[in-house]
């Protein structure tokens, strides 16, 4: 064969080899990146023409499908939310004109049947439709309706329930909630309203300060770090002088040297505020990043939707080296905010035997002939603190629900552990700037002794306190998920 022949057949050998590698690359590889292109509208006028999977309550209570719009070239499918504002909150909504969010937009290639790339090219080279899987959730229909109004009964905030063992949320709910039906016609107004907010989800964006719930985790740092042990006893006077104001008790009581569950039962902020200093700043946010503080939380939720929990400057959080109030940290109030959703994490922590499970609220995917193609497995998050701290914890909180100043929480028949968390937000233009505003909450978990449920409950802008209007909810939601069992 001519030499220069041979050389041209190589050469356009080699022009084909790259033309097939950025073909593949584009359409393959780095498909998703540009299908994220705003200006590329393709892929949203193809998801006009997939119906999308259905999404289900843990009992099979269908909360999101897709109907038939047209027939032929002009068939198109449009999301239906059955259960209306139940849980616009956390599965949000999905239009192609609108976009998605929540737990529509974090399952998306599921929900489209396009988890691979390559499944999909092989679908259209075989003829074969694209169809969406459905998945089911580890939502409790009965436990979110209860979560639901116990918070429409008390004012603005949020409810999380957690199955220690495994990590599947079993209620994420967020008051004001919005019927996710209502996006097409009302979004504008929905982004408007910012008195009432329904779009945010409280649960997971909702930043407050944590109150007297954030004592159990200076508490698990004093235990972890050896400061103390639980008989170890100090004084705890009110007031006492901290970074040059007073720290005071509730109606400004001081107690005599007392141990650590008298100073949980009775929510002693200077007892919890001497021992944040004792413990340090280095030990007392390690031990908040180990429960997840500092952190995005691992839920499957997308990430600019779920917000840090931690000490905050602006919109930025502290870290260890930054300079902050230690005693006023270790009571859950200077600059300290979180989210239910955190708070959730911690008390599932403590009941699961100090071992934190990645939050999750999917359990299942199924595709259209009813085969289950993937699950849950649960997974270890982290290991806040040891075997041994947490069941002196949950001890410590037992005596907060049977004598303590979470009486509110108890449930007959069952021991139930937990923590009140009243934190003071006075002239909060959020709440109208009043003078007797708090945040309101309740995290504790039940049975004490084989927990099946932790639960966070957090009400804004109130002027009662966690017992009064957070534990109640705490209570409710318990029973409802303990007695479904």
């Amino acid at each position: 064969m001519n030499r220069q022949i041979v050389k041209l057949f190589g050469f356009i050998v080699v022009l084909f080899g790259i033309l097939v590698a950025f073909t593949s690359y584009w359409s393959v590889f780095d498909a998703k990146n540009l299908k994220a292109q705003e200006a590329n509208k393709r892929p949203l006028l193809e998801q006009q023409q997939i119906r999308r999977g259905r999404i289900l309550a843990a009992d099979g209570t269908v909360i999101a499908k897709s109907v038939a719009k047209g027939h032929g070239d002009a068939l198109r499918f449009v999301r239906r939310y059955p259960e209306g504002a139940l849980f616009g909150h956390p599965i949000g909504y999905s239009f192609v004109r609108y976009g998605d969010s929540e737990f529509e937009q974090s399952h998306n290639d599921e929900l489209i049947g396009e988890e691979s790339e390559f499944g999909s090219i092989l679908d259209q080279l075989t003829g074969r439709k694209q169809e969406g899987d459905d998945i089911v959730t580890n939502l409790d229909l009965n436990a979110q309706r209860v979560a639901l109004e116990g918070l429409e009964a008390a004012g603005f905030g949020a409810v999380v329930a957690i199955e220690p063992s495994t990590g599947e949320v079993k209620v994420m709910a967020s008051n004001k909630p919005y019927d996710p039906n209502r996006v097409p016609y009302e979004l504008s107004k929905l982004n408007r309203n910012n008195a009432e907010t329904p779009l945010l989800n409280r649960a997971t964006q909702g930043l407050y300060p944590p109150g007297s719930t954030f004592k159990v985790v200076t508490a698990a740092a004093g235990l972890e770090s050896g400061t103390i042990t639980p008989e170890t006893a100090f004084a705890a006077p009110s007031p006492l002088e901290v970074e040059g104001s007073p720290l005071e008790n509730d109606f400004n009581t001081s107690y005599p040297p007392i141990s650590l569950d008298t100073a949980l039962t009775n929510s002693v902020n200077t007892w919890f505020g001497q021992l944040g200093q004792k413990v340090g700043q280095d030990a007392l946010f390690e031990t908040m990043e180990k429960f997840g503080f500092n952190s995005t939380p691992p839920i499957d939720l997308p990430e600019d939707e779920v917000y840090n929990s931690g000490v905050y400057e602006h919109e930025h959080t502290l870290s260890r080296n930054d300079p902050v109030d230690l005693a006023r940290v270790a009571i859950g109030q200077e600059r300290l905010l979180a989210t239910p959703l955190q708070i959730a994490m911690v008390a599932a922590a403590v009941a699961n035997g100090g071992k934190l499970m990645k939050p999750q609220i999917w359990n299942r995917v199924v595709d259209s002939d009813g085969r289950v193609v993937k699950r849950l497995d649960p997974s270890t998050y982290s290991e806040p603190v040891s075997a041994k701290t947490a069941a002196e914890l949950t001890t410590a909180m037992e005596g907060v629900v049977s004598e303590g100043t979470g009486t509110n929480a108890a449930i007959p028949g069952v021991a139930v552990a937990g923590k009140t968390g009243t934190a003071e937000t006075p002239y909060n233009k959020s709440c109208g700037g009043g003078e007797e505003e708090n945040q309101a909450w309740f995290m504790g978990f039940a049975p004490a002794d084989n927990p099946k449920i932790a639960i966070a409950a957090s009400v804004e802008c109130t002027e009662q306190f966690g017992n009064d209007v957070a534990a109640p909810i705490f209570r409710a939601v318990a029973e409802a998920i303990l007695n479904g069992e």
